[in-house]
């Protein structure tokens, strides 16, 4: 039987004014049913399980994720503690049962239709925070925005949010109706929202949920080439885990690496340490599939860094020092 979890320092944090009081550290379950290998169902419940005895409150999923799987799990694994938890979902990438992705749809009709099928499979009556997974640009924000509000106004959902929108189109959307929070990658080596984004939504009191905090794994230091992963998994594809960029974001590692060790830290902690260290407005949701891996990941609430350490972290890992996109395809970003 796996040891209870411990973490002193799993604080809340209030994602926005307007948003709902999360744990620190969150969860993101992508990786339970779909992009990164084979799953297993009892294990991620197993691991959904102990997050919430550990004080995890915020789970995040989507309708996408499985494909429509991902939803299903994160309900059956938190319907007891459904009281206790925030769930976050999304909307607004289309995919096919095969699993293709066909493109994206945010008008009002599909938003509602959307909607009423992830409560489905969450089980729940309401969507504690629902976000727009990505803009389209065939459908004003304001008309997805204004759908996203009659949600809001029906019941249907708490609090709405944006994934990796521009700054123009947050400043449109929140103009219809508060914005909580926007999704958005960030981490210490993906540090671009901190040039525009971040200083918009801090400019509108929206809150920051950070997902791939621990850059799909590649925070963590155990992963030096793509030939360990199982053929399925999506990293294959990724333009930072190929080729000469690979290794250069290694060399990058290496460094962090140093500095985790002289904390006593591993390189997963310190990277999620340094991100809790950006404000009491970001919520990182590093995703697991495995209890041992979520042990790690929020034993770093506990991990305080002191600017000498940060400004180290700064230094090791400067904004856009990473080699390579973070998608093959970058256009559906920052829209």
């Amino acid at each position: 039987m796996p040891t209870a979890i411990t973490v002193v320092g799993m604080n809340t944090r209030n994602i926005s004014p307007s948003g709902p009081k999360v744990s620190a550290i969150g969860l993101g379950c992508m990786g339970m049913s779909d992009f990164y290998g084979s799953f297993d169902d009892r294990e991620s419940l197993a691991t959904l399980q102990a997050a919430v005895d550990a004080g995890v409150t915020f789970f995040d999923t989507a309708d996408i994720y499985g494909p429509f799987s991902n939803e299903a799990l994160v309900g059956r694994g938190l319907a007891s503690a459904r009281d206790d938890v925030v769930i976050a979902t999304k909307f607004g990438v289309v995919r096919t049962s095969a699993g293709q992705a066909v493109g994206l749809n945010s008008t009002p009709a599909y938003v509602h239709r959307s909607c009423d099928l992830s409560l489905q499979r969450l089980g729940v009556e309401a969507i504690d925070l629902y976000f727009q997974h990505r803009v389209d640009p065939n459908t004003p924000i304001e008309e997805t925005v204004g759908a996203m509000a009659e949600l809001v106004a029906a019941g249907k959902v708490r609090h709405i949010g944006l994934s990796e929108a521009g700054a123009d189109t947050i400043r449109r959307a929140h103009a219809v109706h508060p914005i909580a929070a926007l999704q958005v990658e960030y981490s210490l080596w993906s540090r671009e929202i901190e040039a525009e984004i971040l200083p918009t939504c801090r400019e509108l009191g929206i809150g920051v949920v950070a997902y791939s905090p621990l850059g799909r794994g590649f925070l963590t230091g155990t992963l030096v080439s793509t030939d360990s992963l199982e053929a399925s998994d999506w990293r294959h594809h990724a333009p930072r885990f190929t080729g000469e960029n690979l290794e250069t974001n290694l060399q990058l590692v290496e460094k962090v690496k140093a500095i985790a060790a002289a904390k006593g830290c591993t390189l997963g902690q310190i990277s999620l340490a340094w991100l809790l260290a950006q404000g009491d407005d970001i919520v990182p949701i590093p995703g697991t599939k495995r209890r041992k891996w979520l042990a790690e990941n929020i034993t770093a609430a506990d991990i305080q860094l002191t600017t000498d350490e940060l400004a180290q972290l700064d230094a090791a890992m400067p904004v856009g020092s990473a080699a390579g996109d973070r998608y093959p395809d970058m256009s559906s970003v920052g829209r």
